[in-house]
């Protein structure tokens, strides 16, 4: 008995660390080069002087319309020098988040070898939650600003489902997306499953660039409502079905399941305690699902159509 029960627990572990490390790959001997200006410590410091080597430095950052006049009375703005302030109290040695922003850039290259990692650039973008990221190939803008921490007094005003994402470990998440959006062409289907489908496939590259992130994180949810989202796995995949919604193409449903939002609209008494976008979140598992049981590499993965690999993803709600 003793011993059944000590290899039960050592099946229990093997099993536990396979799903755990599913995702993990050896990246040690991908390349990466690529550089982190600060342009935000350099422009916030700026004086009439060092303007001319500022603007060489960063020109894409200048156009013509930006007059000598117009930045300096932004360096001297009250209000920017202090969220400059409040942004270098965090991100004053930017060291932790380049090593991280490293690793992603090597998952990436990894499964797109001609993929040329880009030239980070923090900024400060008065909390544009909009623009939070911009990656324009040889260039990722980030916006330090936007990530000071939920709880910090600049986001008082914020919606809890938006700022509990304004936090440094989600700039990891947010660069992902940006690069996963240039990757993955726009799907033309308008059924509703082909567009839970089409975000779950996102998803699933964000399981491949960032494995050591967790769900929560990638996706953006509270503990509560990755919860709630994983015990009504089931019952969500039957409302969609008992409403005759999978092939429905309503751009209602949009709204409903797939856009950023304090919760998901069922249009029940309980909607308040459901996260936002959950057809995103089942497309995810749809997908997980067709990963498991089918063996094709990522680039079949992004071209295989959404329909189709519903139909071959054997997909059965956890319970």
């Amino acid at each position: 008995m003793r011993f059944f029960f000590t290899l039960l627990m050592v099946l229990c572990l093997f099993f536990s660390c396979s799903d755990k490390n599913l995702n993990q790959i050896d990246v040690s001997n991908i390349k990466v080069d690529f550089s982190v200006k600060r342009y935000d410590v350099d422009f916030y410091n700026a004086t009439p002087k060092k303007l001319p080597t500022l603007k060489l430095k960063y020109p894409y950052l200048f156009p013509k319309e930006f007059t000598d006049s117009i930045v300096f009375s932004k360096v001297n703005n009250k209000e920017e020098q202090e969220l400059f302030a409040e942004t270098q109290k965090i991100y004053k040695d930017f060291s932790s988040e380049e090593i991280e922003l490293t690793s992603l850039f090597k998952h990436v290259k990894y499964y797109n070898p001609k993929f040329k990692e880009p030239d980070v650039i923090t900024i400060l973008s008065n909390i544009d939650y909009d623009s939070r990221v911009i990656y324009a190939d040889s260039l990722l803008l980030v916006s330090l600003d936007v990530y000071l921490g939920d709880n910090h007094p600049f986001y008082g005003d914020y919606p809890k489902y938006i700022k509990q994402n304004n936090t440094k470990n989600h700039i990891p998440v947010d660069v992902a997306n940006s690069i996963i959006d240039k990757q993955l062409a726009s799907s033309i289907k308008r059924d509703f499953i082909a567009k839970m489908v089409y975000e779950g496939k996102k998803m699933y590259l964000l399981d491949l660039y960032l494995p050591a992130v967790s769900d929560q994180e990638k996706i953006g949810y509270s503990q509560d409502k990755i919860n709630w989202a994983r015990t009504n796995e089931e019952q969500i995949w039957m409302y969609f079905i008992d409403n005759k919604l999978l092939f429905n193409t309503d751009t209602k449903l949009n709204q409903r399941f797939l856009e950023n939002a304090p919760f998901s609209k069922f249009y029940t008494d309980q909607d308040n305690l459901s996260p936002g976008r959950i057809g995103v979140w089942i497309g995810w598992q749809i997908v997980r699902s067709y990963m498991k049981h089918n063996d094709v590499s990522l680039q079949e993965l992004l071209k295989i159509d959404e329909s189709d690999l519903f139909n071959k993803s054997k997909y059965k709600p956890k319970k």
